[in-house]
């Protein structure tokens, strides 16, 4: 009987184009282009049928409870090495294999700048302009001189920083374990919290999502920003406090954000951020390059393929 497999979350229907899927034989593929939502039962539903399941890291989760619905589940393949969405022990007890992929170091940071760009330079809103006939909408801004604000300086604030040196722009950074040895290994000047808020013309955040950095930047720290200062955030979107984010927007507290991501995903229709004129917003398009998913799906393809031959690679839950 023939094995069946489903990718999930495929949104642009790039999966079965980016990788050679014939080497799994007959294996059974189904595609959904469409999240299933966040109703564990809804989600077993559609999902029992399946022996294997491939997902992009943290768009479906996979608590214990979830895996318990899913008696047919033996390989569950997540995009990336990493996916706190998965109860990996209890996958393990269950025997499940999950086996991951190596991701790309840098289209998060290339998405950072984009925004940074388009929200000094004013490209989408006047895109739009010239699309409705019109001409010179706005008055862009210039980086140069300007203070970015790394908020966390790992390998994708550094990159975010370097373009910003690159720019001659001020480059300061600020984390809770930051420290001058390692600003000084990137080239930027090390602040504390206050002077990180208070004086970066736009900030850009590049943190892990932990009960540490949840809510970190929020009311308060709106407050701290200057009026003219701009938010970005491609990390994790319960970094930032949303609510407070929007009141900072509508209330004219910040002059603009650029975000890709956001607390519950995909955002709902109806959510304020997608009526606020001075938000340049994105569907957590910020590691969603041609490269990356024929990197990811070609691997998750041979996770799929030596497991079949019992020798399954790229396992997670091992330990």
């Amino acid at each position: 009987m023939a094995l069946k497999l489903a990718i999930l979350d495929d949104y642009q229907n790039a999966a079965l184009g980016s990788a050679d899927w014939t080497v799994l034989g007959d294996t059974e593929i189904t595609v959904f282009d469409k999240h299933l939502g966040w109703d564990e039962d809804v989600i077993a539903d559609k999902l029992k049928p399946f022996d294997i399941l491939v997902c992009m890291r943290e768009r479906t989760r996979f608590p214990a409870s979830q895996i318990d619905k899913l008696p047919n589940l033996k390989l569950l393949v997540t995009t990336g090495m990493r996916n706190l969405a998965i109860d990996m022990a209890h996958a393990k007890d269950k025997g499940i294999v999950v086996a991951g992929t190596d991701m790309l170091p840098y289209p998060a940071a290339e998405h950072a700048v984009a925004l940074i760009t388009d929200l000094y330079k004013k490209i989408s809103k006047e895109s739009r302009v010239m699309r409705d006939g019109g001409w010179q909408g706005y008055v862009s801004e210039s980086l140069n001189g300007m203070t970015l604000g790394v908020l966390g300086l790992g390998k994708l604030g550094a990159r975010v920083a370097k373009f910003g040196l690159a720019m001659e722009m001020n480059v300061i950074a600020w984390s809770q374990n930051l420290t001058e040895e390692r600003c000084n290994e990137v080239g930027v000047k090390l602040v504390d919290r206050d002077t990180f808020f208070e004086t970066s013309d736009v900030i850009s955040i590049h943190l892990i999502l932990s009960e540490r950095t949840t809510g970190l930047v929020g009311e308060n720290e709106f407050k701290q920003m200057k009026p003219t200062s701009y938010l970005v955030n491609t990390s994790r979107g319960p970094i930032v406090d949303e609510t407070a984010l929007v009141n900072a927007l509508s209330s004219g507290e910040i002059a603009g954000a650029g975000i890709d991501v956001y607390d519950v995903e995909p955002l709902p229709e109806d959510h304020p951020l997608r009526g606020l004129d001075n938000a340049v917003l994105t569907g957590h398009t910020g590691y969603v390059v041609k490269e990356l998913y024929e990197l990811v799906y070609a691997q998750a393809v041979e996770n799929v393929k030596t497991w079949m031959d019992g020798a399954p690679t790229r396992v997670l839950n091992d330990q």
